[in-house]
């Protein structure tokens, strides 16, 4: 897209609230096995610049840490899409709120290559999908 954003497909966001001290959702978000209990197998390390994969659905997919700031955000690069997942954490008393940001969508109707979706498609299950993990599989681990 030639330096526009324009009919780009909006970041997805998904915020919930957990009963959990933001320590523990920190190590669920920013540790490869707290990663894998609730997201994707991966070799994830918490450092900027670290390249590391997450086994999808698709196969493997390589992915780089962009920026960590504990126990409040961790970002990193995800695919070769230009996708940016982000995790912001806030200390709510004992409780915290957690959001999850997946960014870098392209043209609705633009094709992944790896799976044969559009944007648009892909965009619309990653939804879906994101909303399940975080307020249920997520939730199960930290408040567990």
């Amino acid at each position: 897209m030639q330096g526009s954003n324009r009919g780009t497909l909006p970041a997805i966001r998904h915020t919930a609230v957990f009963q959990a001290p933001i320590q523990k959702v920190w190590e669920a978000v920013s540790t490869s096995e707290g990663i894998a209990a609730w997201f994707m197998p991966n070799d994830f390390q918490p450092k900027v610049g670290h390249e590391f994969t997450l086994q999808t659905p698709f196969g493997p997919t390589p992915c780089k840490v962009l920026e960590i700031d504990p126990p409040h955000r961790l970002s990193f690069a995800w695919g070769e899409s230009g996708w940016r997942v982000s995790f912001e954490l806030k200390d709510l008393e004992g409780k915290t709120q957690f959001t999850l940001i997946h960014s870098g969508w392209g043209e609705p109707d633009e094709i992944f290559p790896e799976s044969g979706l559009t944007h648009s498609e892909a965009h619309n299950r990653m939804d879906h999908g994101w909303k399940s993990i975080v307020t249920e599989k997520l939730r199960e681990v930290v408040e567990a």
